[in-house]
């Protein structure tokens, strides 16, 4: 019975550091895909058609494992993106999905639905006009000046 109780002390002290830990592996997962792109237009100058192909695989392998690893993120951290009851801007309004290139009313895109920090969720910055927007379940960017949606992730909050 002790040596149980000591071993699930020792869990709940490194639970914390393992969870602590994810996010720099995220990080690292990202600057591995910016230095792939960099190879890649590299090879793209100078380089020849096999090494072209080899720096796209390559690029295309750190892609699946940063979507991994934030998936792996999303599982460990169910509570961050488990959101309240969606309320719609207007009584009438029923969920439709959206794809890029659809354009929302402001009153979709207004404060109450900003996302004001996207580095909880791990979601990309949002620069110059776009805003991320919760839509639903859906994280959407907006580029606010137009309505239209640049990006969607579907069914991203619980």
């Amino acid at each position: 019975m002790r040596k149980f109780l000591i071993a699930g002390l020792m869990a709940l002290t490194l639970a914390p550091a393992m969870a602590a830990a994810q996010p720099g592996e995220l990080r690292r997962d990202r600057q591995d895909i910016r230095e792939e792109q960099r190879e890649l237009r590299q090879a793209q100058r100078y380089g020849s058609r096999r090494d072209i192909r080899e720096e796209r695989r390559d690029v295309r392998d750190a892609r699946q494992e940063y979507r991994e690893d934030w998936r792996q993120y999303r599982q460990q951290n169910r509570r961050v993106f488990t959101q309240g009851r969606y309320v719609g801007p207007n009584r009438n309004w029923r969920y439709r999905p959206v794809a890029v290139g659809y354009q929302f009313q402001p009153s979709f895109y207004g404060q109450r639905y900003v996302i004001a920090d996207p580095y909880r969720y791990r979601l990309p910055r949002a620069t110059g006009i776009n805003r991320w927007v919760r839509y639903g379940n859906d994280v959407v960017l907006v580029n606010t000046r137009n309505g239209r949606v640049v990006q969607v992730y579907n069914s991203f909050f619980y």
